[in-house]
């Protein structure tokens, strides 16, 4: 089963479902309509030539909290679960979908397949860090894109079997940056031209809760508009649109020549503008990626990002909500190149993918529990000790060795010094 709910979602399991198809393996997919109804998105189904899903769960966009939307998704993928019974749920990403897959999948015993693993920004205020987090434990099969993700994944100890395998957005952005070129007229609807503009999103919850924040934001990206020149077009999510309002920043956003508001458009639309854009200043962990396999330079609004390997390779720089930062950022991509190496692999990720499932459809269970347990060899010189106050003393002495090692790094001195 593959289970999406949204519509990067759709795009990042596209090349999944084509390889499926055409290795001619027995599959469903299910649309847990997370952000839109079904019927919203069914012209996106189609523009992509995808298959329709067999499953639409209704209604769940309507649900507004993490914990309600959650619960409404998780109570009706367990019942598909319970009808079909397939062998290994595959969810990709950090979305509250992928969270109540993952979870509705292990409950019934059925593995679990995690693509696009491994991603860490380390900002406990990302709702996305405490799912990704959550999924990868109850992972059997993790993707990740590259080694950096695997090494977080080993980091965190995790159960599971891990393939560094690259990421299916390689596959599909060629796609569906044609399609929305050929489909798309929202530059000519603008009187935009190819590297005239810049572009920018905004709507993370690490944002805009905070007043200061979206003050410093939107006084940095009017101050890039006024430094650099190029119109900045920003497609504002309902959610971004409010806040900016209750803050009196609405009006004066719509009001500056150089900067067009509206409404969030559709994914096509965005595409075509990301395509065509010279910069985008965003907050959103998925446009980094697609900047990045673009070769659209990036400006990050925050302080963190799950995709640190764009800033290793020059595609993406992080400033936050200074102001002063934001616009040295700009000055910053405006001056490199566009010739980065992706870090995200080769195309036929899809299909590399895919053979390793069908593969492990064969997969006794018994290995797979058998990962798990070899986790439990770490404690064992500690459980052989013979007695709980022999095993208390060897974990403290543990623990304070430790804190004095952390101590003497804190001070300046490496962990490893020796005196």
């Amino acid at each position: 089963m593959l289970g999406r709910g949204h519509q990067a979602g759709i795009i990042k399991q596209a090349p999944l479902v084509e390889a499926f198809e055409e290795l001619g393996a027995d599959f469903f997919v299910l649309h847990t309509g997370q952000h839109y109804s079904y019927n919203m998105d069914k012209v996106f189904f189609e523009d992509l030539g995808l298959p329709e899903p067999e499953y639409k769960i209704p209604d769940t966009y309507k649900y507004k909290l993490h914990g309600e939307q959650t619960a409404k998704m998780l109570m009706e993928i367990e019942r598909i679960l319970v009808k079909e019974r397939p062998r290994i749920v595959v969810v990709t990403g950090d979305a509250n979908t992928n969270l109540a897959g993952a979870l509705a999948a292990k409950k019934l015993h059925i593995r679990v397949a995690h693509t696009e693993s491994g991603l860490r920004s380390f900002d406990w205020r990302v709702p996305e860090e405490h799912n990704r987090i959550i999924i990868e434990r109850l992972s059997d099969y993790l993707f990740a894109p590259n080694e950096l993700a695997r090494k977080n994944l080993e980091l965190d100890n995790v159960g599971g079997e891990i393939f560094v395998i690259g990421s299916t957005l390689v596959d599909a952005l060629e796609k569906v940056r044609e399609v929305a070129l050929r489909k798309s007229q929202m530059l000519e609807e603008l009187g935009l031209e190819k590297d005239g503009f810049f572009l920018m999103t905004m709507h993370r919850e690490e944002n805009l809760d905070y007043e200061r924040e979206v003050r410093g934001i939107v006084e940095g990206v009017l101050e890039v508009v006024r430094e650099f020149g190029y119109p900045l077009v920003f497609p504002a999510h309902p959610r971004t649109i409010r806040r900016l309002k209750e803050l009196d920043l609405y009006e004066v956003l719509d009001a500056h020549e150089g900067v067009h508001l509206m409404p969030a458009v559709g994914y096509l639309d965005f595409m075509a503008l990301l395509s065509s854009a010279r910069l985008i200043l965003t907050d959103s962990s998925g446009v980094q990626q697609e900047a990045c396999i673009l070769r659209v330079p990036c400006v990050t609004l925050r302080r963190a990002t799950e995709w640190v390997e764009t800033l290793l390779v020059g595609a993406n720089v992080l400033v936050g909500s200074d102001p002063k930062a934001i616009v040295e950022g700009v000055g910053k991509m405006l001056a490199s190149g566009r010739d980065w190496i992706n870090p995200f692999g080769e195309r036929g990720v899809g299909k590399r993918i895919a053979k390793v499932l069908l593969d492990k459809l064969h997969e006794p269970i018994e290995l797979v529990y058998e990962r798990y347990r070899a986790r439990g060899r770490a404690i064992e010189p500690y459980l052989s000790l013979g007695s709980w106050e022999e095993v208390l003393k060897a974990l403290r002495s543990e623990a304070g060795r430790r804190a004095a090692r952390d101590s003497r790094a804190e001070g300046g001195e490496a962990p490893w010094a020796t005196r």
